[in-house]
């Protein structure tokens, strides 16, 4: 569990499991439009490849909300 609240764990999963294949464009922010656009042809497998790929993102954002409230509460 430590492993889930470490900054720099998370941030270098960020970096690369979140935003790989980094070429021609980031895999998660293609995930990403193609949902906006209607997930028209979206298959299991690519709703996966969305919740593998972003889930460090979710750590992430977890991680800062969870410094701001014990920051503020303190």
């Amino acid at each position: 569990m430590k492993l889930l609240n470490d900054f720099r764990v998370i941030i270098i999963l960020c970096l690369t499991l979140g935003l790989a294949p980094f070429f021609p464009e980031p895999h998660l922010l293609g995930k990403i439009k193609w949902i906006a656009g209607g997930a028209i042809g979206m298959q299991l497998q690519d709703w996966f490849d969305v919740l593998l790929h972003g889930f460090p993102w979710v750590l992430l954002i977890r991680i800062i909300i969870l410094k701001l409230t014990t920051k503020n509460a303190a």
